[in-house]
């Protein structure tokens, strides 16, 4: 995954708040994928439009970061769920 790219999440997978277990989690078919603040707060800006460079951009804002760090963060968070087929890519 590049800064470019633009990561969504495919049809049939979405967030959503496990009231049993008080979490987060990806649901998608056949998986559970529980998510911590992090997770929550990358995925809380997937949607289809903003690139991984404007989400790292975005999260470095937020936590006080560099950019450079976050972002290569995010890419191996959002590579892990588009191995998993959790993600779409589109490339830019």
């Amino acid at each position: 995954m590049n800064p470019g790219d633009i990561p969504a999440l495919p049809r049939g997978v979405r967030r959503h708040f496990d009231r049993v277990r008080k979490v987060e989690v990806l649901l998608g078919p056949e998986r559970v994928l529980m998510l911590d603040a992090i997770g929550c707060a990358v995925l809380e800006r997937v949607d289809g439009a903003a690139s991984v460079e404007a989400i790292s951009a975005d999260l470095a804002g937020v936590y006080n970061a560099p950019k450079d760090l976050i972002e290569a963060d995010v890419i191996a968070y959002l590579d892990d769920l588009a191995d998993k087929r959790l993600l779409d890519v589109r490339h830019g």
